[in-house]
């Protein structure tokens, strides 16, 4: 029983470890309001193990702190990039039994729909420069949303394939399963 705690541990660990990494690989694109993180094709995996929510989820943290030390971000996205990253982790793990034509469809937009409510509103109201408005918050929403679309949901979906049909998935996450 220990053996299988300290799996997870591990690979939220690892997930961790390589949401951050991959965040900061491209930091253009990682930060601001189109954000296209390659880190986020890896939000599909907690349709394979829970461990993959507290991974993610502190991945995100360390990214944006790392993200605000370099002047990339502010202080603001540890909270609220943060809490969209466990909202939308927590969902994609409820959801993983329900696929549309074979693939985890609504697990692969709870990333989608949090990112671009929360992130949209925090760049809307702490980044713009302006005051807040609707107008201004529907714009950050929506590029946000596009940049998730892309990268989540296309990318995680092709992930999710590759990860699939290639058995990789079974070797990976067989050790983590509830």
């Amino acid at each position: 029983m220990k053996s299988n705690h300290l799996r997870q541990l591990t690979l939220a660990g690892v997930i961790a470890a390589v949401y951050a990494v991959l965040t900061l690989c491209i930091p253009v694109a990682s930060f601001g309001m189109l954000q296209l993180r390659l880190s986020e094709v890896l939000t599909i995996l907690p349709v394979f193990s829970a461990a993959a929510v507290p991974g993610l989820t502190i991945g995100c943290l360390l990214a944006n702190l790392l993200g605000m030390c370099f002047g990339l971000t502010g202080a603001w996205d540890l909270l609220f990039g943060t809490v969209a990253t466990l909202l939308a982790a927590l969902l994609t793990r409820k959801l993983r039994h329900v696929h549309w034509f074979g693939l985890p469809v609504p697990s692969a937009l709870m990333p989608v729909i949090f990112n671009a409510v929360i992130v949209g509103f925090e760049i809307a109201m702490f980044f713009s420069g302006t005051a807040f408005s609707l107008p201004l918050y529907g714009i950050n929403a929506l590029w946000v949303g596009v940049g998730e679309l892309l990268a989540a949901t296309v990318g995680g979906l092709v992930l999710y394939t590759t990860l699939c049909r290639s058995e990789t998935d079974k070797r990976l996450f067989k050790f983590t399963e509830e």
